[in-house]
């Protein structure tokens, strides 16, 4: 999908024809990359058994998938302006399924190391393109096509991440990633072949220029207000990966076999497609600020409650805070194209990717992991729980920018 270097991508007023489709092949392609970021949690213990590994350690693995998923947004959205968005697309879910496959075959941590860097490139390309993709495809109606394109890469969170848990009391965890890494092929393959090849770009003088949703004719964005959002979710973003990296381990203290917490992770991953679904929706209707004052406050309260509660009642809750966890993300995806400096939504979307995702994985090694070394995963997750709570005051702040109806 070339872009003009200089040119916000079009917008289209309307839905365009085959917008259904580009739809269905960049949700397809999130679920798998989705569930591909959030598998690791299940192998965490696994890794951690035979590796010998602390949570540093192991924090530093999850983050090795992120890091480089965070760091390759610009470059890959650079890349697809030469070679094109649904090629870059394909390629990068074949990259990612090649990581799996050699993680599958490493012989060693160092190996295995290596495979995550290159599994996470590869899912560096799919967040800024898709999500440009749709926006470009729906026009004025991008802000609910985005909701459910988020929508599934949880429903990619609440499969992929069980289906290996089941997997791994049926073979060893090499075996089940080279299993892993032939879905992503079959993803490819099928997104290769369903998503529409984009028209040439179009250069319009810019009074002529269509604006990106949200702009209300204002090219010129919200610079202030975007580094707010993006500060937002880096917050967001860290405390959902430093609570589930203590989830698997906070249940097995409680007695919970692995099953148990692929069955956990799904519940929040469950919890979690809900919230995409409803709160993008419940923005539009009772305020941006509101949402998110609402679902990062229920975080916190949610994941108290989950180191405080015993084994089964702790399963009821893992929907709820799934729902809080999640549910953020939905209305701060919205207001990108509203905030984007320049009215560059494609660029924005790929600087909003970059330092949440970022952010977090350098948080979860960095502060987060070795904190669980020296307190305990308890402990650990309620910093995760106060680094929720912290959006609050910064959400206060950024709420009169917003120009989005009942944003306050």
């Amino acid at each position: 999908m070339p872009l003009a270097p200089d040119h916000a991508p079009s917008v289209e007023a309307d839905p365009a024809p085959d917008a259904g489709r580009t739809l269905i092949a960049t949700g397809l392609n999130h679920a798998l990359h989705d569930g591909y970021s959030d598998l690791i949690y299940v192998l965490l213990p696994v890794w951690q058994a035979e590796f010998g590994l602390g949570f540093a350690a192991l924090a530093f693995l999850r983050s090795l998938y992120n890091g480089a998923l965070a760091a390759l947004q610009m470059p890959s959205t650079h890349l697809a302006r030469h070679l094109g968005s649904r090629l870059v697309l394909v390629l990068g879910t074949l990259l990612s399924a090649t990581g799996y496959a050699l993680a599958g075959a490493s012989g060693g941590l160092i190996g295995l190391c290596a495979a995550l860097v290159l599994g996470g490139a590869g899912s560096s390309t799919q967040h800024p393109l898709a999500s440009a993709a749709i926006t470009r495809a729906y026009g004025a109606s991008a802000h609910r096509a985005l909701g459910t394109y988020n929508f599934t890469g949880d429903l990619g969170k609440a499969t992929v991440p069980p289906l290996v848990g089941l997997l791994l009391t049926l073979t060893d965890w090499r075996s089940v990633l080279w299993l892993i890494a032939g879905m992503g092929v079959v993803v490819a393959v099928v997104v290769g072949s369903l998503l529409p090849r984009p028209p040439a770009p179009r250069r319009e003088a810019p009074e002529t220029a269509p604006r990106p949703p949200g702009h209300n004719g204002d090219v010129r964005g919200d610079p202030t207000g975007f580094r707010l959002l993006v500060a937002i979710g880096i917050l967001d973003n860290a405390a959902r990966p430093a609570f589930l990296l203590y989830l698997p381990f906070l249940m097995r203290e409680k007695g919970a076999a692995l099953t148990t917490v692929g069955l956990a992770l799904s519940l929040v991953f469950v919890g979690g497609a809900l919230g995409k679904a409803v709160c993008g929706g419940l923005g539009d209707r009772f305020g941006v600020t509101r949402t998110v004052v609402l679902t990062e406050t229920g975080t916190a309260v949610a994941i108290l409650a989950v180191i405080a509660l015993p084994l089964v009642p702790l399963l009821a809750v893992l929907p709820v805070l799934g729902l809080m966890l999640n549910g953020t993300s939905s209305v701060l995806y919205g207001s990108v194209p509203e905030l984007a400096p320049g009215g560059h939504v494609e660029k924005a979307f790929a600087v909003f990717y970059t330092w949440t995702l970022g952010g977090s994985a350098l948080a979860a090694p960095l502060i987060y992991g070795r904190l669980g070394d020296a307190v305990g995963p308890s402990w650990a997750a309620v910093a995760a729980a106060l680094t929720a709570l912290a959006v609050v005051p910064i959400m206060l702040v950024l709420s009169p920018r917003l120009r989005r109806k009942h944003s306050a």
